[in-house]
């Protein structure tokens, strides 16, 4: 591979701490180090960045979640994922403090505000695994305020974002409920990439692979300084505080680095959860039977074990 291949990398939304260890790899020489000159093309409301992918815009892209790779099986799409960055769905139930104890708790609730895109998905699955009923739904249009006036309400969230500004405007702390640890076991934040690209550059994706899992164990565990300062150069709407928030919360839920990242290394995926998550998706509805979703994504670049040694 040439020093300094230029490959570009779209993310799913305006730049974040999420994004931390993508630009951490960028700001620190990481991707130079293994001959990739990479730009980081922000998503947003008004972005599709994985119509870029298709359109061979750009080489690399953020997949939302394992579904991502089932759906791109169903409609044919050569799309393959490389690497799981985010061991566990962030998504989230907000609650007023001491409502539930537990995830099976919040059935007690008398509503739910859960946004459209999440009703064949996770609240399918909550109505299977755990009882949730059909009409405790309600419409959830990315505003708090029927959360904060309706104390026996929950809400869904991204584990960063809603709990921080629920606090923010209200002054009291918000209980969290990640669906990942109530069994919801998607993979999120993926790295994808055409399927022609793993043939014919195998060393190009091998090189982002590797260079985005160390880029996500300096910004986790490193000097993140640099990188900060391009996710704020990309969104200067974003805060040192909503950073540090989203950080430390990555890191105490073990959104990026826990269970199979401690022996395989940040990026792991294992056939099994992927089967696991397929076979629940299926159950609920949201996809059907027979797809072939190892079609959908490859260990290939993934399970080394590539910058555990980068731990403190």
């Amino acid at each position: 591979m040439a020093q300094n291949t230029a490959v570009k990398f779209g993310t799913n939304w305006v730049a974040q701490a999420e994004h931390g260890g993508f630009y951490q790899a960028a700001a620190d020489g990481t991707y130079a180090a293994c001959g990739l000159d990479v730009t980081i093309v922000p998503g947003g409301p008004q972005v599709n960045n994985r119509a870029s992918l298709l359109a061979g815009q750009i080489e690399f892209s953020m997949g939302g979640s394992s579904l991502d790779a089932f759906m791109a099986v169903q409609e044919g799409v050569p799309v393959v994922a490389v690497s799981a960055i985010f061991q566990k769905d962030p998504q989230v139930i907000v609650t007023h403090p001491g409502k539930a104890e537990t995830f099976a708790d919040l059935v007690k609730l008398d509503k739910l505000l859960i946004g459209d895109a999440g009703v064949i998905t996770f609240w399918a699955w909550m109505q299977k695994a755990y009882g949730f009923k059909p009409e405790q739904r309600e419409v959830y249009t990315f505003s708090a305020a029927p959360l904060i006036a309706n104390e026996n309400w929950g809400m869904q969230g991204y584990l960063s974002s809603e709990p921080f500004f629920v606090e923010k405007e209200t002054g009291w702390k918000p209980d969290v409920f990640l669906m990942a640890d109530a069994g919801y076991t998607a993979y999120s934040t993926t790295i994808e990439t055409m399927a022609p690209t793993i043939a014919e550059k195998p060393e190009v994706v091998k090189c982002f692979v590797d260079g985005s899992a160390k880029g996500w164990y300096n910004y986790l565990y490193g000097d993140n300084t640099a990188a900060n300062a391009l996710i704020k150069a990309d969104n200067p709407e974003m805060s040192d505080e909503a950073i540090a928030y989203g950080v430390n919360a990555m890191k105490e839920y073990g959104i990026v680095d826990s269970g199979d990242t401690e022996t395989m290394g940040i990026g792991a995926m294992t056939d099994e959860k992927m089967a696991d998550f397929y076979a629940k998706m299926v159950e609920v509805g949201a996809l059907p039977e027979g797809l072939d979703i190892k079609a959908g994504y490859t260990l290939q670049f993934v399970n080394q074990g590539v910058g555990l040694d980068l731990k403190p």
